[in-house]
């Protein structure tokens, strides 16, 4: 499981960067603690978050992440991926961003490059 920190300015045209690592098969999650440019916790109360990975800008969408609030007031979310959605995965280089969504208003909160690996195991 990773996890990622990273500050959110909701004035800013330009959402934070945090890459990822996915391994074709192997469960996937990611946690992520956001702040403001102040320091203390984005709250994400009331917001709901999407999530999706595409091979390059434009195209239609690869997979969609399983996104959930861990503890909103804190900042806190995850993203998520089942083996059976990485089993479908090709090794490569893939894009994804996060959007918070609450009322009509929209922010990329975050997004970044993925490499997806292969690997050499069986299942066990």
């Amino acid at each position: 499981m990773a996890t990622r920190s990273f500050t959110f300015d909701s004035q800013s045209d330009y959402p934070p960067v945090s890459d990822l690592v996915i391994n074709v098969g192997a469960s996937f999650t990611c946690t992520y603690t956001v702040n403001t440019p102040a320091g203390s916790a984005y709250n994400l109360t009331g917001q709901t978050l999407s999530g999706q990975m595409a091979k390059h800008v434009g195209a239609a969408a690869t997979c969609t992440f399983t996104c959930g609030l861990t503890d909103a007031t804190a900042g806190k979310f995850h993203i998520g991926l089942g083996t059976h959605q990485t089993s479908e995965l090709a090794d490569g280089r893939y894009f994804y961003d996060v959007n918070a969504k609450s009322g009509t208003t929209v922010n990329r909160i975050v997004e970044g490059q993925i490499i997806v690996r292969g690997g050499i195991s069986s299942t066990l």
